[in-house]
């Protein structure tokens, strides 16, 4: 073998490289499993262990100026929560809610969301002990109270809003997500969802939003973790909020999303570093082992050690497999869909990648609003949905039906 890499060093340099990115990819998803199955032991909150209820919490919703996803997202608060504010670039008339407009004239180091969030942390009168952060198409689902925790991070489900493609690869991340349930045992969680996520105010005042980023959610759990000592929960209460509606409107989404934790990364020890960067990697190039592993197999006499690549790249690429699966169970599907869309996990990990390949070679450095549909677009898409129902809580309490029936129909047909 030695002999071969010195006569080709060409050739064995990409042996090397080769195997060098399958570790990579093999460390990577160990590290998932170890998440999943090992550290998240514990993670459940008891219903008894939530000291916190509707009185202790104040909703900030934020928004541009998306006024009717916004009225809906109101609609849907529990009425036991009692203190709701929009906070928006722009006036909007919101029942049910006080709308703050953030001035033109604020400055921060904050930019665009963060820049919204810092300003109303700073004017926004608060007296509870929990901000709760909601994006403007967030459906709240249920609220059972709060832990006793700095940081309580709802879990979410994405609705599917015209894009089956765009459905499809959340299914993918919410399964991916599942390693969310080790979070509690890391110093350093390793990403926030800001659309639903609730934060101690003191907490929020001493740490602040007023820092230059375009992920302010992660950013901001990661500097209250080098702070001090951060207590972090996660309530799998599923907030559904909107899939993107176009593939289009995904890949950008997913840019800014890698490209703003790339940019912040320093924030993490060192420690982290590796792992951190890695699951980057890896997330940009997942869609190459399976295409690697067959370019293996179809050669594996020619260059030495790669009769292994392929069937260790195979059994490796199967993970990605486990995450739709995961995804699969999160959304409650009806096993009669667990097939085909099994069948498409290629297909989502592709599309899932373009854009956090994309960022990593190009970063975003603005901060783009991923497009929203208004509600009478979700009622035609959901037939379990009547025309206005998203104007009363009944309209949320259907939003609660495990299937999502309009992804399905397409899939089946009518």
């Amino acid at each position: 073998m030695l002999e071969f890499f010195f006569a080709n060093p060409l050739l064995g340099a990409l042996v090397a490289v080769l195997w060098a990115g399958l570790l990579l990819y093999g460390l990577s998803a160990g590290w998932w499993l170890l998440e999943a199955l090992v550290l998240a032991r514990g993670w459940r909150v008891a219903d008894g262990d939530r000291p916190w209820g509707p009185d202790d919490v104040q909703v900030r919703i934020l928004t541009v100026d998306a006024e009717p996803v916004v009225q809906a997202t109101v609609n849907a608060v529990p009425n036991t929560i009692a203190d709701v504010r929009v906070v928006a670039e722009s006036e909007l008339s919101i029942d049910g809610a006080t709308v703050h407009v953030v001035p033109d004239d604020f400055d921060c180091a904050a930019v665009r969301k963060g820049r919204a969030v810092e300003w109303a942390r700073q004017n926004v009168p608060c007296e509870a002990e929990y901000v709760l952060y909601l994006d403007e198409d967030t459906i709240m689902t249920g609220f059972d109270g709060l832990p006793d925790a700095d940081i309580v991070q709802f879990t979410e489900k994405p609705i599917y809003t015209g894009s089956r493609l765009a459905y499809l690869c959340e299914v993918f991340r919410v399964g991916y997500q599942l390693e969310q349930l080790g979070f509690h045992r890391l110093r350093y969680p390793l990403y926030a969802w800001g659309g639903g996520i609730a934060v101690r105010a003191s907490l929020e005042d001493a740490v602040t939003w007023d820092a230059r980023t375009i992920t302010e959610d992660t950013n901001f759990i990661w500097r209250a973790a080098a702070a001090g000592d951060l207590s972090y929960r996660l309530l799998d209460t599923r907030f559904r909020n909107q899939a993107p509606p176009s593939v289009r409107q995904l890949i950008r989404q997913r840019r800014r999303w890698i490209s703003g934790t790339i940019a912040d990364g320093h924030i993490l020890p060192r420690r982290y570093r590796p792992l951190y960067y890695t699951r980057v990697v890896v997330w940009g190039l997942s869609p190459l082992v399976p295409l690697v592993a067959l370019a293996a197999s179809l050669a594996p006499g020619q260059l030495p050690t790669l009769e292994w690549y392929g069937p260790t790249a195979a059994g490796l690429a199967g993970i990605l497999f486990v995450y739709m699966g995961g995804g699969l169970i999160a959304y409650r599907k009806h096993p009669l869909l667990w097939l085909p869309v099994l069948a498409l996990t290629p297909v989502a990990v592709v599309t899932h990648a373009i854009g956090a390949l994309w960022g990593i070679f190009q970063p975003a450095t603005t901060f783009d609003v991923t497009e929203k549909v208004v509600p009478e677009t979700i009622e035609t898409l959901h037939d379990e949905l009547e025309p206005g129902e998203l104007e009363t809580h009944q309209g949320t309490d259907r939003l609660l039906r495990e299937s999502d029936e309009a992804f399905e129909s397409s899939v089946f047909g009518d």
